[in-house]
């Protein structure tokens, strides 16, 4: 089957959203990540910082956090809300045509839709808490609970709206480790295996 967009989902730290970045400049096709967020926060009402956070990260760390979140007449929330625009504006953005779509649930928002090619990228957490020290300003410690705690409720999310495990290999047509490969490499190797596929048709 061929593959037509491409999803990547991410460990904090990994370099899997500039990986995203270099896939798409090496193929030539568009990049989603904060249009995804400036499309959902136009149709909603709400600030940007607010999508970027709910759109993608439990409440907290436990997935009961839904069951005390606060719900409309019709049993909705927000947090409801955000997903139903935001599966929306992914399908909308993948029916345009080829692009590179990073984290959101689009593997499992465009599944049975679109040819996706679903990658998920990880890597060491010595590599991810050297990154993260570097572009977020924190000390070890601090990088460590912050992929922690990020991963978590990215994992939480995701299972609550998509009830399959984030990170779970059957998912994803590639696992690749950032560490092992680097970044440049990565994005590289995942372009080639899309011009693979897409020279099927």
């Amino acid at each position: 089957m061929s593959k037509k967009i491409i999803t990547i989902s991410r460990e904090f730290g990994s370099g899997g959203k500039y990986i995203g970045i270099l896939v798409a400049k090496k193929l030539g096709i568009p990049f989603y990540d904060k249009d995804i967020i400036e499309k959902i926060a136009e149709e909603s009402g709400f600030v940007d910082e607010f999508i970027k956070r709910v759109s993608e990260y439990a409440p907290s760390k436990s997935i009961f956090a839904y069951s005390f979140i606060g719900r409309n007449a019709a049993g909705e929330s927000i947090e409801d809300k955000i997903f139903a625009i935001q599966k929306r504006v992914i399908s909308e953005l993948a029916e345009k045509g080829p692009c590179v779509i990073v984290g959101r649930s689009a593997d499992y928002i465009l599944k049975d839709k679109f040819d996706t090619l679903n990658v998920f990228i990880y890597a060491d957490m010595k590599e991810k808490i050297k990154r993260t020290m570097s572009f977020k300003g924190v000390n070890q410690k601090q990088a460590e609970k912050l992929i922690k705690e990020t991963d978590k409720k990215r994992s939480i999310n995701y299972k609550y709206y998509t009830g399959q495990d984030w990170g779970e290999r059957t998912n994803y047509m590639l696992m690749l480790n950032s560490t092992e490969l680097g970044v440049e490499k990565t994005a590289d190797f995942i372009a080639e295996i899309y011009k693979k596929e897409t020279e099927k048709e």
